[in-house]
């Protein structure tokens, strides 16, 4: 039995539920997959502030356009899917699109169109729970460096350690990563942290 299950009966109860405005379902749903789609985008955006206002804007459309939804269409990859194209909305608007910046727009979108939302879950956790099994300063070089987009100068600079160290640090997560996660996660991990 999944958690709408226990509230209610199926996806076709929740989008009827919500096209007859009822604020209980939209606040379950709130309650539901914000922390999920928030996980997601964040990996989109590598910006917290940003991932926060995209599925703002995506749950603000969801209630505006309620009526619209087919309730034979998953919530779940609906929500997915609407916060996919309103990072892609976004991305463009504010950003003159480079060569680079489209090749990496297509391959979100690969990866978006080819897997299940289900499956893209569980490959971030397991890319999240092997970086929390690096040793502690590798781990934050390595999220410096892919999350947060600092060169590896700036991250050295910023622990007080030589590049070197740095340096060092990134071969070993990657390597340990690698290892952990097999080949096959690989390009998901660089597509993750990019």
């Amino acid at each position: 039995m999944t958690i709408i299950e226990f509230m209610y009966k199926d996806n076709y109860d929740l989008i009827e539920s919500l096209k007859n405005g009822e604020e209980s379902a939209y606040s379950y749903l709130l309650r539901l997959y914000h922390k999920q789609l928030l996980v997601y985008v964040i990996t989109l955006t590598h910006n917290r502030n940003l991932a926060e206002d995209i599925i703002q804007n995506v749950f603000l459309k969801l209630w505006e356009y309620r009526n619209r939804l087919n309730p034979d269409y998953s919530i779940k990859n609906f929500l997915y899917r609407s916060c996919y194209n309103e990072f892609v909305n976004n991305y463009k608007k504010n950003k003159g699109i480079t060569y680079f910046d489209k090749v990496f727009l297509e391959t979100t979108e690969a990866v978006a169109l080819n897997n299940d939302f289900g499956v893209l879950e569980r490959k971030m956790e397991i890319v999240f729970k092997g970086v929390s099994l690096l040793p502690d300063k590798c781990a934050e070089v390595f999220l410096l460096s892919k999350r947060e987009g600092l060169t590896n100068v700036e991250i050295a600079d910023y622990l007080h350690i030589s590049l070197k160290t740095v340096e060092g640090h990134l071969t070993k997560a990657y390597s340990i990563l690698r290892e952990r996660l097999g080949a096959k996660i690989e390009s998901f991990l660089l597509l993750l942290f990019q």
